[in-house]
């Protein structure tokens, strides 16, 4: 059994999801405020940008860890003891498994029990837990970050940043930060197939029709796009072509730009347009109606028994499940095309901020406060601590050749590098994983792509990106009002959306729905967002 991991599972009982409802007013001091002199304990005085960061004495950090099931942790991974040797820390992790992440994440923060670094938290996860003060307005502290506040000023990152603002002109996650917009999913295509029948891949979801019917010309028994991630991944990057939001990126709020206000996604006329669309392929027989609710591994196997020819990917999907399931088809190749355009364009919506972490409000109470911010600013945002994340250490899983590019080490696998070593980067020594590796330059999060995915990511750059939605802050009263209306809402909507794609709903009830949308609450809670939104809008300009 794992020793130092027994003591991080937590017994929680559900009286610990009640929230604390007290925040500080406006009147108060703002945490910012907080004389520092008595929390340096361990903190170095000349830290700053680029220079590696070293307890000047040794300390413990406790961590929320989610833990992937493909690389479950381990107490001897170098990555724990590379960690120490580096920095003088001591990582602590209170893991939890990656399918209860969530709701056990909610469990500790409301109950006061989390550990000091609350890690895999998305933008927008945060706002359930500001008004309880239990998450620390991390704005106030930014002195102490040089490497995150340079890579935001480098990067022309402080519209992205003010997204993260809530109603009191503070942000309370460190995203992960990015240098571009990263986009990965998107459809995967039997290459071979196309080749055969004489098609060109898809560059349109229009296209995409036309293709998936030549297919199924010439395989009228099958379909020819069986999905996975139960539809989730498809609904996500097409929405965004249709101008709306839906699966994995479903918002209730959908920006107006045209009207300079929010309305309603899941009863817009986009949302309308996109399950028209896919209504229109589960009808016509071109998707498979199973891709809304089946799990990954039925999909795999119906493409890897030639009854589909099409289905959602990233990168790491195209090498570690679809190529190895394809190898008992002769000559079957596969892969991705670029994200198809839409009625909105050759567009994507993307937000160069990823999943980043919350600290807990009694951090700011330790005496080894200011070193803590240190440690996070060097091993999330500096580049050295980065690429260390990411790649390991040089000379034990990766080297570096002439010209500074790294190469994993031959008997190290990862992704599509040295399929088949002995060891793999994840699970033997704990690096490249989701609580630690994430953002960074273009150049190192590319560094471990195939030549294949950075000609992907080169044609995907040609694409517009549209603007992330602008930031809407509840204060603490509306945030309450809102959660009454917000899951039923979402929840409406998205069940909607399968019943209209599925024809178990026909499209001529739209209007009815819309109503039945209304008697949920949908008016008054657009206008509390359009209310939130112009009062934001007035305080930052």
């Amino acid at each position: 059994m794992r020793t130092m991991w027994k003591r991080a599972l937590l017994t929680l009982t559900a009286g610990s999801l009640v929230l604390g409802t007290v925040a500080c007013s406006e009147e108060e001091a703002p945490a910012g405020a907080v004389d520092l002199d008595g929390k340096r304990v361990g903190a170095m005085a000349d830290f700053a940008e680029g220079k590696q960061f070293k307890a000047t004495e040794a300390i413990e950090l406790g961590v929320l860890y989610s833990d992937h099931p493909n690389y479950a942790i381990k107490d001897d991974w170098l990555l724990w003891k590379e960690i120490t040797s580096r920095t003088n820390v001591t990582i602590k992790p209170t893991v939890v498994p990656m399918s209860d992440y969530e709701q056990k994440r909610s469990l500790v923060v409301g109950a006061g029990d989390a550990p000091t670094i609350i890690a895999k938290t998305y933008p927008g996860q945060e706002q359930a837990y500001v008004a309880s003060g239990a998450i620390l307005p991390v704005s106030d502290y930014l002195d102490l970050m040089p490497n995150f506040k340079a890579k935001i000023e480098k990067w022309k990152l402080q519209p992205d940043i003010n997204s993260l603002k809530q109603d009191d002109g503070k942000f309370y996650l460190l995203p992960g930060v990015h240098e571009e917009v990263w986009p990965d999913y998107t459809l995967a295509f039997r290459t071979d197939e196309l080749q055969r029948l004489g098609l060109q891949a898809p560059k349109t979801w229009d296209e995409v029709h036309t293709v998936l019917k030549a297919i199924k010309a010439a395989h009228p028994d099958g379909y020819p796009l069986s999905d996975r991630f139960e539809g989730k991944a498809i609904l996500n990057y097409a929405a965004q072509t249709f101008g709306t939001s839906a699966g994995w990126g479903y918002n209730n709020a959908q920006w107006n730009a045209d009207e300079g206000k929010f309305t309603f996604t899941g009863t817009s006329p986009e949302q309308k347009a996109l399950v028209e669309f896919f209504r229109k392929l589960v009808a016509e027989g071109l998707m498979d109606p199973e891709s809304f609710t089946q799990k990954d591994e039925p999909a795999i196997q119906k493409l890897a028994n030639g009854k589909s020819y099409a289905i959602s990917t990233n990168a790491q999907n195209l090498v570690n499940d679809y190529r190895p399931a394809l190898e008992n088809i002769p000559g079957a190749t596969i892969a991705k095309i670029t994200v198809p355009g839409g009625p909105k364009g050759d567009v994507i919506t993307g937000s160069r901020l990823e999943n980043g972490l919350m600290i807990s409000a009694k951090a700011v109470e330790s005496d080894k406060f200011v070193a803590t911010m240190q440690f996070i600013d060097w091993l999330w945002y500096s580049d050295e601590g980065q690429e260390f994340a990411k790649w390991g250490v040089e000379g034990t899983t990766f080297d570096k050749d002439a010209s500074g590019k790294r190469v994993l080490k031959s008997d190290i696998a990862f992704g599509g590098l040295n399929t088949g070593a002995p060891q793999h980067l994840q699970k033997n020594f704990g690096f490249q994983g989701g609580v630690f590796a994430y953002g960074g330059t273009t150049e190192l999060l590319q560094s471990m792509f195939t030549e294949e995915e950075i000609s992907f990511q080169e044609a995907m750059k040609a694409k517009k990106v549209i603007a992330p939605n602008p930031p809407y802050p509840f204060t603490a009263d509306e945030r309450e009002q809102a959660t009454l209306w917000e899951t039923p809402l979402k929840d409406f909507a998205t069940q909607g959306t399968l019943q209209f794609i599925l024809g178990s709903r026909d499209i001529s009830t739209w209007d009815a729905y819309v109503k039945e949308a209304e008697a949920k609450g949908m008016t008054q809670y657009m206008e509390l967002v359009n209310s939130a939104y112009q009062r934001f809008k007035q305080k930052n300009g």
